[in-house]
């Protein structure tokens, strides 16, 4: 049985959409942990091809163990509480913290090889991003379960984000564009990924048991070359300045007036963008999509259609 966490959010929802597409497991063998409630329409379909759908809650670590009682397999998604990291959140109280009462759960529920979602940066990386993942690698490695790690491509679908929370899209009226640094990012569409990472979920032999790889696209985009994209959909100039963390922080900070926690700790991306950690040469991700004839959507495809 394999257990499946956050299925009802981007990444999981495409790892959950390949294997039913590709049939890569049976329906019967899936087990979706949830802390929506089960009862809603929106899991009918799912329960009516055989896949259970069991409440897993973190703050509540009975949920969690009866959720995966027989399971032999786990997909574990990292949490996107991303506030619990801000202002230097010390080891055990960042978002590691729910990661580590699942794998606790985990082990006491008799799981045996746990997939953990990763992020793309680079061992030892300095982005604050990567604390709670780090964290969470180095415990779910001494739990005496088999692992995975995927550190997974930043998604296509973020750019806004990396390109100074560019969130008003059409709306946008900024020409110039601050960040604290830039550099070349092997940019992933979230289907892609789905697949990927649902190719190795499903993989019948250990080759990918005690592994910590990436799963990314290795064409490389860089933030300036984004918002040049971006110029080209909307028909207006948009150019990146960038200075440096601390004046990116007072900006958007003082002048934007974003959430201090969230500026501070986001800002540490742009060192390790600077420093080429998003640049990944892997090639595990281009051959798990040629396997199924899948051609990897270009982070170009992605702007056009966010922004039209």
């Amino acid at each position: 049985m394999y257990a499946l966490t956050a299925t009802t959010g981007k990444i999981g929802g495409a790892v959950l959409n390949a294997i039913l597409k590709y049939q890569l497991l049976s329906p019967s063998s899936l087990v979706i942990c949830t802390s929506s409630d089960t009862t809603l329409p929106q899991w009918e379909s799912l329960k009516s091809q055989g896949v259970q759908v069991l409440t897993f809650k973190h703050e509540d670590p009975s949920t969690m163990v009866a959720a995966l009682q027989g399971c032999t397999k786990l997909f574990l998604v990292s949490t996107p509480n991303i506030s619990m990291d801000y202002f230097d959140a010390p080891p055990g109280k960042g978002r590691e913290a729910s990661h580590f009462a699942a794998l606790k759960a985990a082990k006491e529920a008799g799981v045996g090889h746990v997939f953990y979602t990763s992020l793309a940066f680079a061992t030892g990386s300095g982005a604050g991003v990567m604390r709670a993942h780090f964290r969470t690698e180095e415990f779910l490695k001494g739990c005496g379960m088999k692992y995975t790690v995927m550190r997974e491509g930043l998604y296509n679908e973020s750019w806004p984000l990396y390109l100074g929370f560019y969130y008003g899209l059409k709306n946008e009226e900024r020409g110039e564009v601050v960040i604290a640094g830039d550099g070349p990012i092997s940019w992933t569409s979230i289907r892609d990924l789905g697949i990927a990472t649902a190719l190795v979920i499903s993989e019948a032999s250990e080759k990918y048991v005690g592994k910590t790889f990436f799963l990314s696209g290795t064409e490389t985009k860089t933030l300036k070359q984004v918002a040049e994209m971006v110029s080209r959909v909307r028909g207006m100039e948009v150019r990146t300045k960038v200075v440096s963390v601390e004046e990116y922080c007072r900006y958007y900070i003082e002048e934007k007036g974003l959430d201090k926690g969230n500026v501070e700790w986001w800002s540490t991306t742009y060192p390790a963008l600077q420093q080429k950690e998003c640049w990944i040469k892997d090639p595990t991700f281009s051959e798990l999509l040629a396997s199924k004839g899948v051609k990897p959507i270009p982070v170009e495809e992605t702007i056009k259609e966010m922004l039209s």
